[in-house]
């Protein structure tokens, strides 16, 4: 679990005017940290062209298509909080948008893990009232069990 989760990955008050500009938050800080080359944000921009990666709850979790999984170096996760909400499509805004990079297998771990986090309201409401970034990382190294 080395570094998939750093500081220097958390954004706590982000503004976006659409979902494009979300994603493209996230995925240019897993660029930043070294986790996937920059062709990657445009194949997390494209895999939400096909399917929303909206999961409800005010919780976005964009990545990469499969043709994408080349462009990652390393697995990580990037988190970008969203006070005002961003417009995924969904019946609400996304306040919270994870960026997730997957190196070999895995991918299903990790979203599986993400969204074990969020299946609890309480945990949607510790990461919007997180005052720092170390308490978001404290929140998911609890549910990613690292």
């Amino acid at each position: 679990m080395n570094n998939i989760l750093s500081k220097d990955k958390v954004v706590l008050n982000a503004k976006a005017n659409d979902k494009s500009e979300a994603i493209r938050m996230a995925g240019n800080l897993l660029v930043q940290a070294g986790h996937v080359s920059e062709d990657y944000v445009d194949k997390m921009l494209e895999r939400e062209e096909i399917a929303s990666t909206y999961m409800g709850g005010g919780l976005a979790i964009p990545h990469g298509t499969k043709e994408a999984k080349g462009m990652v170096i390393s697995t990580g996760l990037s988190i970008v909080r969203f006070p005002e909400g961003v417009d995924f499509g969904g019946d609400e805004p996304a306040f919270i948008v994870i960026g997730i990079a997957a190196a070999g297998g895995d991918h299903m771990e990790i979203l599986t893990n993400v969204a074990m986090i969020f299946t609890d309201d309480e945990s949607i409401e510790k990461v919007m009232n997180a005052s720092s970034e170390e308490g978001i990382l404290a929140i998911f190294e609890g549910g990613m069990g690292a």
